[in-house]
């Protein structure tokens, strides 16, 4: 790949390439932020790319204040600790720093700064996003440091209600950031393990868009490609966190599978999120140990597109081939191959297949699961059967 330099304004306007942090000042120009609220996660508040992205902004003459309270599978108390900290900066913007849970908390601190509801009223279900201040949103410029789950071009993002323990997905269409800076350098000190599971979160959304029924052709080619960029591209990402071309291709695949996903998510998401919200686990690991269990069971509805697909990532043996593609690529990258090597217990599949019946993301499966498909897959991929996850 030659080229990495590029602008884009697609799904909104996207700084592309190696070095293209040094344009974050304009970019909160371009946005109308003076005095932004620099929201990132607490590993990332001393790190050499954040402290160079600061100087950059006093350099401008921006005030900048810094937020680093954020989990890393985010909670309410971490969106109302950052409102809190943007009014008392007198902030009039956001810049949403990190990986996926930074990303999601900067732009949900947006949201809620001008709001007198609580986050849980702007749930994506129906038009619940109409009942924000829509002019009370404050502009967001987003910097992703790892390639997952493309937050940076989304227009939702997912935290949990620590009072019920599920996660939830909060949207609006001013949730997507005004300026967006992919900078491939940025995300050269991302350790290897943590570049599989990110990478596998970026996999799960271009098949779950691929998989989700409605016509959409837009959606299903670009979720398509950004499926091809991560079979090419993740294991040379992992085995060498310098490969800029590995760093910048992930990228584009992230953001792709984020863009590609507005036509609907699937099972995978609703089972990694009430597993995240119990067991705090990484949610891109979650979603590669569920993702075959849950094409296994979606067979019967997806078999003929997945063939279609694996022919054009030159995958061989239809459906069947993928399948074993997805448990090498899994193996390859040592993603573990049941729920049970991350510490979830059958003790709990009850509770885990309600929360997932409930999820949102269920309503794009190409099925129809209700809470005994998810015991019986939840069951299955817990134990590392295979067998039992097929319809």
């Amino acid at each position: 790949m030659t080229g990495f330099t590029a602008s884009w304004n697609y799904p909104t306007r996207v700084l592309f390439g190696p070095g293209r942090i040094a344009e974050i000042a304009d970019a909160c120009a371009t946005a109308g932020i003076k005095r932004p609220l620099f929201v990132t996660d607490a590993g990332l508040k001393d790190a050499d790319i954040t402290r160079r992205a600061l100087e950059r902004l006093a350099g401008a003459g921006l005030h900048v204040s810094t937020f680093s309270d954020v989990k890393g599978n985010p909670t309410g108390g971490n969106v109302d600790a950052g409102v809190a900290a943007y009014r008392e900066a007198g902030a009039d913007g956001v810049i949403a720093f990190g990986g996926g849970s930074g990303l999601d908390v900067g732009k949900l601190v947006a949201l809620m700064v001008g709001q007198t509801r609580p986050v849980w009223d702007f749930e994506d279900i129906g038009d619940w996003w109409t009942r924000a201040d829509a002019d009370r949103i404050a502009p967001i410029v987003a910097v992703p440091t790892t390639a997952g789950t493309g937050s940076e071009v989304g227009r939702g993002a997912v935290v949990t209600n620590e009072e019920i323990h599920e996660k939830k997905i909060i949207f609006h269409p001013k949730l997507l950031p005004a300026v967006v800076i992919s900078d491939p350098e940025l995300t050269v000190g991302l350790p290897p393990k943590l570049t599989a599971w990110t990478g596998f979160d970026a996999l799960a959304h271009c098949l779950e868009a691929f998989s989700a029924p409605g016509f959409h052709p837009m959606a299903d080619g670009i979720a398509a490609n950004g499926a091809r960029l991560v079979k090419t591209y993740l294991p040379r990402a992992v085995a060498n966190g310098a490969d800029i071309e590995a760093r910048s291709n992930m990228l584009a695949a992230a953001s792709m599978g984020a863009a590609a996903f507005q036509k609907g998510l699937g099972a995978i998401h609703s089972m990694s999120h009430p597993v995240g919200a119990l067991y705090d686990t990484h949610h891109g690991l979650t979603n590669g140990v569920v993702m075959p269990y849950v094409l296994l069971a979606n067979r019967p509805a997806i078999e003929e597109r997945f063939g279609h697909l694996a022919r054009s990532l030159e995958i061989p043996g239809g459906f069947d081939g993928f399948i074993e593609w997805v448990l090498r690529f899994r193996k390859e990258l040592h993603v573990p191959h049941a729920l049970g090597e991350l510490g979830v217990g059958e003790d709990r599949i009850d509770e885990l297949a309600e929360k997932a019946e409930r999820d949102p993301s269920t309503g794009g499966n190409p099925l129809p699961f209700k809470a005994a498909d998810f015991a019986r897959l939840f069951r299955a991929a817990i134990r590392g059967d295979l067998d039992a996850a097929r319809g």
